[in-house]
């Protein structure tokens, strides 16, 4: 068994010296089941020392030209050689608790793949009050947070990986292609409530209660559209950091 940890990242020099550490000591827990893993960064077109910090910490470099998050993501997993993929945001530390519990839904062969509820790092009431949402959602729907994703690679490409048609809400289209595949072969997509994933709280902080505000009322209007489009989708590609 080999396991491919992919995580895009578009100028994350600030992050990445304390994320992918803590991404390596949550692998351990595929080591101490004698499986090999490889840790594979996506530099999405970077201006930043993004690549230069990734392979310091050893990791294998994929170059995406087009800064896109769905491509950054298949870019990465073009570059794995894993029998199974898990996909970590730059901005989210996993632990070995949540790498031991995908690896035993892997060893259970129920599964085609899954996510897990989020924790965020922010005290903010709001913050916590809309995550406590989305995970509700999340569990019932089951549909995983962009922040993680694990899957294996052969459904994955079977569905053809995220869509490229999108700038956001990828991983929910992805997640709903895998549960018709599970379905198929008579498995399951899950989601892991038993430990989270920690994920940063930057987005919420970088923008105005208006410019949040404005980005739902667009999702509300019209949501293909919006996430269709990068202008449509600019919290996610305006640069900010």
């Amino acid at each position: 068994m080999k396991i491919s940890v992919v995580v895009p990242a578009f100028n994350e020099e600030k992050l990445l010296p304390s994320s992918l550490p803590r991404v390596k000591s949550a692998m351990e827990a595929f080591a101490a089941r004698g499986w090999e893993s490889e840790l594979i960064v996506c530099d999405n077109n970077s201006t930043d020392r993004t690549a230069e910090i990734a392979r310091g910490f050893g990791a294998k470099v994929a170059f995406e030209p087009v800064n896109q998050i769905s491509r950054a993501r298949n870019c990465g997993a073009a570059a794995a050689n894993g029998d199974w993929l898990v996909f970590v945001d730059a901005d989210s530390w996993p632990t070995r608790e949540l790498f031991d519990a995908v690896a035993r839904r892997i060893e259970s062969g129920r599964v085609v793949g899954g996510g897990a509820v989020l924790r965020m790092e922010s005290p903010d009431a709001v913050v916590r009050f809309v995550t406590g949402i989305w995970n509700r959602i999340s569990r019932v729907c089951h549909w995983a947070a962009g922040s993680f994703v694990f899957c294996e690679t052969v459904a994955f490409r079977a569905v053809g990986g995220f869509s490229e048609q999108l700038y956001a809400s990828e991983e929910i289209d992805l997640s709903k292609k895998l549960k018709v595949r599970a379905r198929l072969l008579g498995r399951q997509f899950i989601i892991i409530s038993e430990t989270g994933i920690l994920t940063s709280d930057r987005r919420a902080r970088m923008y105005t209660a208006r410019e949040h505000l404005r980005f739902f009322w667009r999702i509300i209007k019209a949501p293909r559209a919006t996430v269709a489009s990068r202008e449509g989708a600019s919290p996610w590609y305006d640069g900010r950091r």
